[in-house]
């Protein structure tokens, strides 16, 4: 495997500084005099640059490092995110619950009308609330592909002022074409909804809220896309095929934690 450039320099950079701070660095010790507080920071380079190129597996070994560390405080830094703002994740006012309202587990997902994977998820999400009618479904709107995603979402929130919401997104997920003003509006009035006051209702200031809450929570527990669900403080990105088993498995180890009555 031949070394990125870009890389090797970073951590000749990063080696180099280190190892002139030091000053009695393994490789100084090896290629300069013993205690030499002088040593050559080109020539140290040098050296450097020569025994990574010579074995490339050991950028592999510190990349792979690299990124398993920053996974881990990744992980940290959202659970942090989560606890401190679980009110607005698991118990805002302005986002739609399906399942059971008063369910002892919440299952939260972040998703976007237009997202192929938040699409693909929706089996899984309704066999857990079908199969388990102790779990609470929070839904929140994430409308972050386009501005039709927009449109679609304001437009489902203020189905819920109708009593309908699960309804619509349920169709608007599950019926083929784009998610946009139109469909949703087409779905509307299949269900019967009062579209000139759906119309009214998406503009509704508590809409925005809905919406700007959720964007806000999505950059505080670093969302890198749709979907990903939140049970307790474990997260599951994406639509993986054993989405269901996962789901499953979590909601049962939140009920065990002892987790299920604040989260």
């Amino acid at each position: 495997m031949k070394p990125n450039n870009m890389l090797v320099n970073a951590i000749l950079v990063a080696v180099v500084a280190a190892a002139t701070a030091a000053g009695t660095s393994y490789l100084m010790l090896r290629y300069t005099p013993l205690g030499s507080a002088s040593a050559n920071p080109e020539r140290i380079e040098r050296i450097i640059r020569d025994y990574l190129v010579n074995k490339p597996e050991i950028l592999v070994e510190m990349t792979n490092e690299v990124d398993k560390r920053q996974a881990v405080e990744q992980s940290v830094q959202q659970q942090k995110a989560i606890s401190k703002n679980a009110d607005a994740i698991f118990r805002s006012p302005v986002t739609p619950v399906a399942g059971n309202p008063d369910g002892d587990v919440s299952v939260v997902e972040f998703f976007d009308y237009n997202c192929p994977y938040c699409r693909r998820s929706l089996p899984a999400v309704l066999k857990l609330i079908n199969e388990d009618g102790k779990v609470r479904l929070v839904l929140k709107e994430l409308p972050i592909l386009s501005d039709d995603s927009v449109a679609a979402a304001k437009l489902a929130l203020a189905a819920n002022k109708q009593g309908k919401y699960f309804e619509m997104h349920r169709k608007l997920f599950s019926e083929s074409g784009r998610a946009n003003k139109d469909k949703a509006l087409r779905i509307a009035k299949e269900l019967g909804l009062d579209i000139a006051q759906l119309q009214k209702d998406a503009e509704n200031p508590d809409i925005k809220k809905a919406l700007d809450e959720t964007k806000d929570l999505a950059q505080k527990v670093n969302l890198e896309g749709t979907p990903m669900f939140l049970i307790g403080d474990r997260i599951i990105g994406g639509a993986p095929d054993d989405l269901f088993d996962q789901l499953k498995d979590k909601v049962a180890e939140v009920r065990q934690s002892g987790c299920a009555s604040t989260c």
